[in-house]
């Protein structure tokens, strides 16, 4: 049994660093998406920009401090940006295993982090330049303070609470529902040498820190319907995004295993239900919003901080049936089956998105010359008419994109989708087009296919070729004149 342990003691953290390295390191390198590149776009022309008018909701985040740091240092590229993201979801893994130790059993701390690393969600946030890594580590870190505050009543730990509740919804502003998770922690937990007054006297503190927050809030919902990015959730996406599977796969793998010895002794109710509140409370608070609201924010970032919960819950299911000894040969077992696959070993480089809009604007850098047009559509939804017009200026957040990868050719600029207004301008355009000769069209699939069908379809192109070459969810379209061959643009 010494020995077993002994060879544990380095396999694990080998097999952590092996994790980290693949999962969360190589993609760095990989193009930034549409909302990393608005991060990009925020941290150079700051969040007082006229074109966050329209989408005030995107610079208001605590978050744009690390990036902007990060760029001081290293400059403007994929690994500088996200490297914070990487450093706040490390943190985040210490504070889930010290949570595991402390809420299930003290074995289960590196059961719990490769759960945790088993869940897309955790990967993908830990190398993405937006606010969600920040944000599942402040949630962590509020979650540990609470409970080792309600364990010691140390002021050490109730500061630390307090601080960490006034930043999470400093860091979006869609958090909101995880409050509801730690108060009732607090409400029912029995057993703690803290006074309830005392309790209500430090979520009320954290309250009074985020009134100027709320208001900004209520202030933002009222526009909030111009910025919904998907149908109200069904209750089959909703039970998808619970992530439920993880939780079953560890409760079953747990009972194949621990078949023929005792199970882990039973933790306190409050555990339990501080366990389940920090998996399910934020889902099922957007799910009943978006409902309500009839504005659906039921997306997978948005739900981010729940998954600390999840990867506890699937920990706390394999309790149920996994003997002591059995708990770190479970989790060695657990973190080769994350690596093996999450691990994308078709590729030495694993993307971190599929939107390569570099490779992309690169490829119509090289069909397109300078001067050469480029049809360009935003890629945000809020670019549409009247707030798109033929004119529009840039930089603008909503051309985001064209800010962190630039274009050599003069960029035609296409709202998010088509109206009225836009065909008229692109009848307009067919002119000084067809004289022009070659040109391309450059974004989303959606939006390029849409323009792509239409300018085929345009009499005074009649005759000319167009090819599309994709670059993931980017697509490239190159019009041709009837006397020029097509090159395909490399991806």
């Amino acid at each position: 049994m010494t020995t077993t342990r002994a060879w544990m003691r380095w396999t694990l953290p080998l097999l952590l660093a092996i994790c980290i390295a693949r999962l969360w390191i190589l993609p760095l390198w990989s193009s930034f998406w549409v909302d990393e590149m608005a991060t990009a776009f925020v941290v150079r022309y700051g969040a007082s920009h006229w074109s966050f008018a329209v989408a005030p909701q995107v610079p208001e985040s605590i978050y744009y401090l690390l990036p902007r740091a990060s760029q001081w240092i290293a400059g403007l590229s994929e690994p500088a940006y996200r490297l914070p993201s990487v450093l706040c979801m490390g943190v985040a893994l210490f504070f889930i295993a010290k949570l595991a130790a402390r809420l299930i059993h003290p074995d289960a701390a590196w059961f719990a982090v490769f759960a945790s690393l088993g869940m897309r969600g955790i990967d993908y946030h830990a190398a993405d330049a937006r606010p969600y890594a920040l944000g599942i580590c402040v949630a962590v870190v509020a979650l540990y303070a609470l409970v080792r505050w309600l364990d010691t009543a140390k002021l050490l730990y109730a500061a630390a609470f307090v601080a960490a509740g006034a930043l999470l919804w400093r860091v979006q502003l869609v958090y909101w529902p995880y409050y509801l998770a730690l108060a009732l922690y607090a409400a029912f937990r029995a057993d703690s040498p803290v006074h309830r007054l005392r309790r209500l006297a430090a979520f009320a503190l954290v309250g009074l820190t985020l009134i100027p927050v709320a208001l900004n809030a209520m202030a933002l919902l009222r526009q909030a319907g111009s910025h919904v990015m998907t149908a109200e959730p069904t209750p089959r996406v909703a039970e998808h995004l619970l992530r439920w599977n993880l939780v079953l796969i560890c409760a079953a793998g747990a009972w194949l295993a621990g078949r023929g010895g005792s199970p882990s002794p039973r933790r306190s109710p409050s555990s339990t239900l501080l366990i389940f509140a920090a998996w399910l409370v934020q889902p099922l608070s957007l799910y009943a919003f978006s409902h309500a609201s009839g504005d659906s924010v039921f997306l997978n970032r948005y739900l981010s901080i729940m998954l600390p919960g999840t990867a506890l819950a699937a920990t706390w299911a394999a309790s149920q049936f996994l003997p002591l000894a059995r708990w770190r040969p479970a989790s060695l077992v657990l973190g080769a089956g994350v690596l093996a696959v999450m691990g994308q070993w078709t590729t030495l480089y694993p993307a971190h998105e599929h939107s390569h809009w570099r490779s992309a604007a690169r490829a119509v850098n090289a069909a397109i010359p300078p001067g050469g047009y480029v049809i360009a559509p935003s890629p945000f939804v809020e670019a549409r008419w009247p707030v798109w017009r033929p004119d529009y200026p840039l930089p603008s957040f909503l051309y985001a994109h064209l800010s962190v990868y630039t274009l050599q050719g003069h960029v035609l600029r296409f709202p998010f989708e088509s109206s009225p207004e836009a065909e008229a301008y692109a009848r307009s355009l067919l002119p000084q087009l067809t004289v022009a000769g070659d040109f391309a069209i450059y974004g989303g699939a959606g939006n390029t296919r849409y323009w792509r069908n239409w300018f085929a379809a345009a009499p005074a192109l009649a005759g000319w070729t167009n090819t599309l070459t994709e670059f993931g969810d980017v697509y490239v379209v190159l019009f041709n004149t009837p006397s020029t061959p097509a090159p395909l643009p490399s991806r």
